[in-house]
């Protein structure tokens, strides 16, 4: 029996603005931007006494400068890192054989998965997840999460995130698309290929993640809907990313034991998390390997888990 969120759509207590440290993930992205766009949408109706209009979406993967002039530098056998005996970068080597025939029975998996069938326009990926990500008070409780997001990236999504008083926000698009948004029908327009897959995450990461492939990975893992052949393809093509590794045993938000796919950089390890039977996806954990300003080494700074993803016919309809 189907279900629907609430059907207006209130709006949420301005919070307090955050400065955030650098690394964190669409979660955390998502939620401070709607923050931010929520306070400047007040503070423009106290000046003009307009109407308070919803927030916009942003794309599922768009992600601020980590670092003020950062430039990611790529080289033949590596992508360059910190230094973990400081005084300069190193290469990230690659990734090993266990590591690629990992990501190779992923890819498989995802290749057979069923296609949704006969998709609309105008219906919407739903996504229900458990989170749990950090701020400058610390990791908050594990909490749900439901996302909505347009098929086509034209109609008005939804969020649902009470604990974070983001009960019921629209999320207008942002017309017109651009080529990288994460909306179903964009991703059906990815390379099937490894090789063609990698050239385009690396073209969106040095335009919207700071050089970091990886990160591009986990960002449309987390919260879109990936046609089987591009998934396939996505996987193939993270098997070729530098410092790329396997862990044998990970949990996610939901106490599920699998696989990680893990890199790191900057300081943070991020681990997507997959079923090791299924292969499928089950969340992402984000920890610091070491002392950073805004956090100590081993600092848990997220922890996802998603519980289910599904075509629906409109925002705030459940399955």
């Amino acid at each position: 029996m189907k279900s629907e969120a609430e059907p207006d759509f209130p709006t949420f207590p301005s919070p307090s603005e955050r400065d955030l440290p650098p690394g964190r993930h669409l979660l955390l992205k998502e939620h401070l931007m709607t923050e931010i766009r929520q306070t400047e949408t007040e503070t423009e109706t106290e000046t003009s006494g307009a109407p308070e209009p919803a927030p916009r979406r942003r794309r599922a993967w768009l992600r601020p400068a980590l670092v003020a002039g950062a430039v990611a530098a790529a080289v033949a056998a590596g992508v360059l890192v910190a230094s973990p005996f400081g005084g300069g970068p190193a290469q990230a080597g690659p990734p090993s054989k266990e590591t690629v025939k990992m990501l190779e029975d992923i890819a498989d998996a995802a290749r057979r998965s069923p296609a949704p069938k006969n998709v609309r326009d105008d219906q919407f990926v739903y996504i229900k997840s458990k989170v749990a990500y950090s701020s400058d008070e610390g990791l908050a409780p594990l909490h749900q999460r439901e996302h909505w997001m347009s098929v086509d990236g034209k109609h008005t999504g939804l969020l649902h995130e009470p604990v974070n008083g983001h009960k019921n926000v629209r999320l207008e698009p942002e017309l017109p698309l651009a080529s990288s948004d994460s909306n179903y029908r964009n991703l059906e327009k990815l390379p099937t290929d490894p090789v063609n897959m990698l050239d385009w995450l690396n073209k969106v990461a040095d335009e919207e993640n700071n050089g970091k492939p990886f990160v591009t990975v986990g960002d449309i893992t987390r919260e879109a809907l990936m046609p089987p052949e591009q998934a396939a393809a996505l996987y193939l093509a993270a098997a070729k990313i530098p410092g790329v590794e396997l862990v044998d045993d990970a949990v996610d938000a939901a106490g599920r034991h699998g696989v990680a796919i893990a890199h790191e950089d900057d300081g943070e390890r991020t681990e997507l998390i997959f079923d090791k039977k299924t292969k499928a996806y089950l969340g992402e954990r984000s920890v610091l390997t070491e002392d950073k300003p805004f956090g100590k080494k081993g600092d848990l700074l997220a922890d996802t888990a998603v519980l289910e993803r599904k075509i629906v016919d409109k925002a705030g309809e459940r399955p």
